[in-house]
């Protein structure tokens, strides 16, 4: 079985062990302390409710839960433990937590004291409503001095928090289905979380325009309560069942599938020259430079990406973390005379400012920065003839809040990561249901502008939220880590293929989903399923992508999107299994050839089984 664990995710630790609570018609998932994916007669009601602690740069405190006591006879449920969050100080918040459960009811309490002061960005409830058909819903929200707003939930997502100072959530679960979820003991505000590609909405304790980091006073106790209440009619209908073969609709498109980009970064450079057939092996097409003067890159790095790409052949985009501490004029000025030193080539040039990369939350004052206009009038004064890209280096939260001129530059770009806010097995593969969200708000903001994706990984290469990214030496599902270990499993495989299934009809110029080396790249390391210097699942996956470039692309709607993604061209099709579980798919009219990428070739018929976080080929 552990062979198995590390085929799949690249490690051998398993997930927290889960346990289903039922009181009628209403269940709910127990894990880690946390409630997950509450339903009412089949129907989502709300994705999570959970009790977190966040250090002072939005780090997870894991909790350490004692004397957990669950009682699941009769007709409800309860739940008691007691959980112990420690700081990076030393400092512990001591929490005694009880869940109830009646057949329309939860309550989820908290009552807290910290035997020091106890630094922290967040310390309270969260609650997560689902995205999937609430978007743009009606929503009924109670505030805090007793106002009642007549709303709906945002369609395209929202940069800042839809709704503050509140109280109470009313909305509608499925026809005759309703719920109200009531927040108490602190103020509460909503942020869309589809900005990070969590798929859900968030209401969370403490406004952030509020001071954070904050201490929680060593000795001084608090309190905090959920509660969720069902409102239906006897016979609301309950959700239709997901035991069936899953289905599949192909409709054809103008959009060309986009060209595979790969990330070079200058730490990498000595694996990166041997790994260098992988490129021609996934049919990439550009070389992603990374580059910041204020992390001490400077000539060295520049030849080692010009030797990359003479050797390759690939174009190159060198994206630039530009100081802007000295003139603009200047400081582009030297760049390009030390890319010119280096015989380094550029296809395309994307800046953006240092500064940049780090998020301004909601009232907080935005650092200095030149005015955007400057920095690409400085680039393209500095670099004549090349083309100019602009954005974010980091996510689309921050391009979402800092919209850049798009009559200035030639394409846009930012990247995305799963494990922002969350790093389970299901919250990474729940974030397509926001990535569609991403791509479509993004061509809201930019029409039909070039638009490029890129890097984007499980892992997390830079944090935008504190002073660093996380450590994972035991190679945890930890979220903000910046070693994943399920990049490396077949798990990385599947998360890979759904993410450019979801992006597929976006007209997306370039997409960028590893680099080339190291913990983010195509390459296997010591103790991995895949043998040392071999190839990991997911550029097998790459390599199939890398043939479609340039191709019209069928848009693949599936009946189960939460279980199987996939898009086609109109020889091929592919598709990826998104979860544990093995899934049989209809396909929709006989294939010549199925395959498993990476593996043994399936029976041609007209039904396949996809094994867990399998990906598949088809030939039509």
């Amino acid at each position: 079985m552990s062979g198995d664990l590390l085929r799949l995710y690249g490690t051998n630790e398993r997930e927290p062990e889960s346990r289903t609570l039922v009181a009628g018609d209403l269940s709910v998932t127990l894990q880690d302390g946390s409630l997950r994916t509450l339903r009412f007669r089949g129907h989502e009601v709300l994705r999570a409710v959970a009790f977190l602690v966040r250090d002072k740069d939005w780090g997870t405190c894991s909790a350490e839960i004692a004397d957990l006591r669950i009682e699941a006879a009769g007709p409800g449920f309860s739940v008691s433990y007691k959980a112990r969050f420690t700081a990076p100080s030393g400092a512990n918040l001591d929490c005694a937590i009880t869940i109830a459960g009646t057949e329309k009811t939860v309550t989820f309490s908290a009552d807290c004291v910290s035997d020091a002061d106890f630094e922290t960005a967040r310390a309270g409830f969260v609650v997560l409503h689902p995205v999937i058909g609430v978007a743009g819903q009606p929503v009924t929200v109670r505030h805090g001095d007793g106002r009642v707003e007549q709303a709906h939930w945002p369609d395209r997502i929202e940069p800042w928090q839809p709704f503050k100072e509140i109280s109470a959530i009313t909305h509608q679960v499925a026809p005759d289905i309703a719920a109200v979820t009531e927040f108490v003991g602190d103020i509460f505000e909503m942020e869309d979380q589809r900005n990070w590609t969590d798929g859900s909405y968030k209401t969370y304790v403490r406004p952030l325009a509020l001071p954070w980091p904050y201490r929680v006073p060593e000795g001084e106790p608090f309190s905090q309560k959920v509660v969720v209440e069902i409102e239906a009619v006897d016979d609301a209908a309950p959700a239709v069942g997901t035991s069936g073969a899953i289905t599949l609709q192909l409709t054809p498109t103008k959009r060309r599938f986009p060209e595979i980009g790969v990330g070079l970064r200058p730490e990498c450079l000595e694996q990166e020259h041997a790994a260098l057939g992988a490129l021609k092996t996934i049919g990439a097409r550009h070389l992603i430079a990374h580059f910041d003067p204020g992390a001490g890159h400077g000539l060295p790095a520049l030849k080692g990406y010009a030797e990359l790409s003479e050797r390759s052949g690939l174009n190159v985009t060198l994206e630039v973390a530009v100081p802007c501490k000295r003139p603009l004029d200047a400081e582009m000025a030297e760049l390009a005379a030390l890319v010119r030193d280096a015989g380094l080539v550029l296809d395309t040039l994307f800046v953006c400012p240092a500064v940049d990369r780090q998020s301004t939350p909601p009232g907080s004052i935005w650092p200095d920065c030149p005015p955007l206009e400057d920095v690409y009038a400085a680039a393209r004064a500095a670099f004549p003839g090349v083309r100019l890209g602009g954005g974010m280096m980091s996510y689309f939260t921050e391009l979402n809040r800092k919209r850049v001129p798009g009559d200035l530059i030639d394409y846009v770009s930012h990247c995305t990561n799963p494990i922002v806010h969350a790093a389970d097995d299901l919250s990474v593969m729940q974030t397509f249901e926001a990535l569609r969200f991403v791509v479509s708000s993004t061509r809201v903001l930019y029409g039909e502008k070039p638009y490029r994706i890129g890097p984007s990984t499980i892992a997390m290469r830079q944090n935008p939220y504190g002073s660093a990214t996380k450590d994972n030496p035991s190679g945890g599902r930890i979220p903000m880590a910046n070693v994943d270990a399920r990049h490396n499993g077949q798990f990385g495989a599947a998360w890979t293929l759904a993410y450019a299934a979801t992006v597929a009809t976006a007209g997306l110029e370039v997409l960028t989903l590893s680099t080339l080396a190291g913990p983010f790249g195509l390459i296997a390391g010591e103790g991995e399923v895949s043998a040392r210097g071999e190839l990991r699942p997911l550029a097998h996956v790459l390599a199939r992508l890398g043939t479609l470039s340039g191709q019209e692309v069928n848009a693949v709607e599936t009946s189960r999107p939460d279980a199987v993604l996939g898009l086609a061209s109109k020889e091929r099709l592919l598709m990826a299994n998104i979860t544990p579980e093995v899934q049989a798919v209809i396909l929709p009219s006989p294939p010549c050839a199925v395959m498993l990428i990476g593996g043994e070739t399936l029976p041609v018929t007209g039904q396949v089984s996809l094994p867990p976080y399998g990906c598949v080929e088809i030939v039509l």
